[in-house]
């Protein structure tokens, strides 16, 4: 007998953030500028942050390039009066805010035993990595309507713990846990708030970071599909928990590692 129901998921028309506008921290290079480049692409209006003005300015002119909508403000995200700031620039610009991305990340030295890490060091870690989401939310939040998305950066590291990587790995897992206090939180406001954990990503900040080679050697070493991710491989899956596609889903967490926690 011949169904007559169509159960399969229909992709709505159009592309999947139009008319959205999204803030993005850490929009300048790696993962940030992957994130501000494909959701322009996907119709939404960009505002990206970060530290480094001429790098922020080049991933704007990129997307206007292409047609896209976008700006950009130089931000410290572990000081409030600069989310503040920033704030009133994307309201001024654009009326409201839809998406907040809590991309701004530091790794701090990933191969340095506990012992040997100073308490500078380790609270420098956490205002950039734990704190700044915390304040972004915060600020943030009371500017979205029922409907709208945070997604916060974190990492594997959040999940599994890394030897030598401690500040790195209490941060990451302070925003896996903040995300989803936040959720619940927020959800009898219609704000959902979820968190992504990719493994070793091919950025420039990985890339440059001390002992750079042989956190990758053995990164890599251990992921199952043998290689690290791209930039755009997780910006598709920030993508997902920004969009109305993960409309069902708040205080959950995505892993894009390559199948490193599958061990």
């Amino acid at each position: 007998m011949e169904n007559d129901t169509d159960n399969t998921f229909q992709q709505p028309a159009g592309r999947r953030l139009e008319g959205m506008v999204a803030l993005i921290t850490g929009g300048g290079s790696g993962i940030g500028a992957a994130i501000a480049t494909l959701f322009a692409q996907e119709g939404a209006s960009i505002v990206i942050t970060g530290t480094k003005e001429t790098a922020l300015e080049k991933v704007v002119q990129n997307i206007q390039n292409k047609g896209g909508i976008a700006i950009y403000a130089v931000q410290d995200v572990s000081i409030e009066e600069d989310w503040k700031r920033v704030i009133a620039i994307v309201i001024g610009q654009f009326g409201k805010i839809d998406i907040l991305v809590n991309n701004a990340g530091i790794t701090g030295n990933l191969l340095a035993p506990l012992q040997d890490r100073s308490a500078t060091e380790f609270m420098q870690v956490l205002s950039t990595n734990l704190l700044g989401p915390f304040l972004g939310i915060k600020t943030v939040a009371p500017y979205m309507k029922s409907g709208a998305a945070i997604v916060n950066v974190s990492s594997i590291a959040g999940i599994t713990g890394n030897a030598g990587g401690n500040a790195y790995t209490a941060s990451k897992g302070g925003s896996r846990m903040l995300s989803k206090g936040a959720a619940i939180d927020f959800a009898k406001l219609g704000i959902r708030v979820n968190s992504i954990h990719p493994g070793y990503v091919e950025t420039p900040m990985v890339q440059n970071m001390e002992g750079a080679v042989a956190f990758k050697n053995m990164a890599v070493g251990s992921t199952p599909l043998g290689r690290g991710a791209g930039p755009e491989e997780i910006a598709n899956g920030i993508l997902f928990l920004a969009s109305k596609e993960s409309s069902f889903m708040t205080g959950a967490e995505l892993v894009v590692d390559g199948g490193f926690t599958a061990f």
